[in-house]
């Protein structure tokens, strides 16, 4: 039996940590995007969010990130700060075209205190491409780079927009193989997504408001 690569060090998170959402409303300009939204996620679970396109998979998301303020409700987690102990990857990859992948780990390394060093980019079906320029990658490649700073830089709470989007068959399952790594330590997952994520121990469905 082949050994499965371990992305992230023996010691795990708080087990105790909690992600509580109640009552959450969201409103962009005039509309309502949705409003009364709640879960409740502990650590080691997992939210799919699934939705049509209009019914705040992505503004739910940014809400949880802290990059969007709430209309009503509230977010709060058990332990710590919710927004210095999460990552959120979105539809927009934020890597620099200018630099290369070696670089772009480096960076990540420094503003997330991760270890750059200890990363190898063959784990992420990037083996030698340390010196390509980022701008020439592919968006499956820019993808899995971007998934490298999940294991650069861990966090407990993942917050993944379309995690499967432009991925192949091996991306896939390098989402899945890192997602269930992280759950086993403690760690929490929220992801939107239009498609079945087979790591979801939970799932939330958003219905689009009506028009008023």
């Amino acid at each position: 039996m082949v050994k499965q690569k371990l992305f992230f060090p023996a010691t795990g998170f708080n087990t105790d940590q909690e992600l509580r959402v109640s009552g959450l409303a969201c409103a962009r300009g005039a509309r309502q995007v949705f409003s009364d939204v709640g879960f409740h996620l502990r650590a080691g679970q997992a939210l799919a969010i699934y939705g049509d396109n209009g019914s705040g998979k992505t503004s739910l998301l940014r809400l949880l990130a802290g990059l969007l303020a709430p209309q009503a409700g509230d977010i709060c987690v058990t332990h710590g700060s919710r927004v210095l102990q999460s990552h959120y990857l979105g539809h927009v990859d934020g890597l620099k075209a200018n630099l290369t992948v070696g670089e772009t780990l480096r960076f990540t390394a420094r503003l997330f205190q991760g270890a750059a060093e200890a990363f190898d980019l063959g784990d992420i079906g990037l083996t030698a491409y340390d010196e390509q320029r980022v701008g020439d990658l592919s968006a499956g490649q820019k993808r899995r780079l971007m998934l490298a700073r999940l294991a650069i830089a861990p966090r407990q709470i993942w917050l993944l927009d379309e995690p499967l989007t432009a991925l192949d068959q091996q991306g896939r399952a390098l989402i899945d193989t890192l997602a269930q790594q992280h759950l086993a330590r403690g760690g929490m997952i929220l992801a939107a997504s239009h498609e079945a994520l087979g790591f979801a121990t939970q799932q939330l469905n958003l219905t689009r408001e009506a028009v008023r």
